[in-house]
């Protein structure tokens, strides 16, 4: 599947900022069921600075830094993205009792070294704590392998949490919103990874997009969509290493084809779409649209996109709050 990505952040400061330097994380992975087709980050005013480097997960990271007064910033990130079904871990590996997979992770002399042992730790917003050890032990019982685990609570969330745009900030503790059972995707993401890290098992916070579909006879809505995340979950092989398995506990299902992933990190503060330093501005709006439709809808840049989709892979020339989910 072919997909066009339109990000777009709006900001207007009052009074005007007058230098700023931001980090945005807005170009698409590279991936096993993913390719990127092209990318491009225009940012208006034009900065005085600007670079591309990856970030210590491999993640795309723009700079970008502006040395004149500004009342305003735009930023759109375009992308398009080919997209395939994700492929599954090996069998033997699926059903691995999760028990395993802790004992894998426990610290012990002589051990070998497991890169995923960084996302069994508590992070900035997935802290570890009883509540969610509690919440996930019926989907986690004695023997159980931890892919079909992991679905369960991702089913479990899906059907006990109600999806309730604006109902908290991403400052929202995560013991909290388990608590209070609603939220948005990027607390249901936190409270599922909190749930596997307490249990002493590698989970990791995965930001990107969702094609939706609109209403039946109506059209698609330019910048109606928001971005979303999700959780992989770190799955050893039976003989050697491992691989991540995605689950969505927001739409309670395993992503697919109609997602495009953005970044992966501990929790969202490593891969929050756009950050920045500000000198001014002490007040600001924020607006954000974002648009996911399927190339075929775009008859002028399809056949274009097409093309280049299967042509050999090249180097990207650089280019690069809390959002809606």
């Amino acid at each position: 599947m072919l997909l066009h990505v339109t990000h777009e952040t709006r900001y207007a400061y009052s009074p005007p900022v007058e230098t700023a330097q931001h980090l945005a994380h807005l170009k698409p992975l590279g991936t096993g069921s993913q390719r990127l087709v092209s990318h491009a980050l225009t940012v208006s005013p034009e900065p005085a600075q600007r670079s591309e480097s990856p970030d210590i997960y491999g993640n795309a990271r723009a700079f970008f830094a502006l040395d004149s007064t500004h009342d305003g910033l735009v930023v759109t990130a375009e992308s398009v993205v080919e997209t395939a079904p994700p492929e599954l871990s090996p069998a033997a590996a699926r059903e691995l009792p999760w028990e395993t997979v802790r004992e894998r992770f426990r610290y012990a002399k002589n051990q070998p070294f497991d890169p995923a042992a960084e996302f069994v730790f508590p992070s900035r917003y997935v802290p570890r704590h009883d509540h969610f050890a509690a919440y996930a032990r019926p989907s986690f019982t004695p023997g159980r392998p931890i892919f079909d685990a992991a679905m369960d609570l991702t089913l479990r969330m899906h059907a006990d949490f109600r999806y309730d745009s604006g109902s908290t900030e991403i400052s929202t503790p995560a013991v909290e919103a388990l608590a209070q059972r609603h939220g948005v995707c990027q607390d249901f993401a936190h409270i599922m990874i909190a749930c596997l890290r307490t249990l002493g098992l590698p989970a990791r916070y995965v930001s990107g997009y969702l094609l939706t579909q609109p209403p039946p006879g109506r059209p698609r809505l330019t910048g109606a969509d928001a971005s979303h995340a999700w959780v992989s979950v770190y799955i050893p092989g039976a003989d050697g290493p491992g691989d991540w398995a995605e689950f969505d506990p927001t739409n309670g299902r395993q992503p697919g084809e109609d997602y495009v992933a953005l970044a992966i990190g501990r929790d969202y503060a490593d891969v929050s779409p756009m950050r920045g330093v500000l000198h001014g501005g002490a007040r600001h709006t924020l607006e954000v649209r974002v648009t996911v439709q399927p190339m075929d809808e775009r008859p002028a840049e399809a056949a274009q996109a097409a093309q280049e989709a299967k042509a050999p892979s090249r180097p990207q020339s650089p280019s690069q709050d809390k959002e809606p989910s």
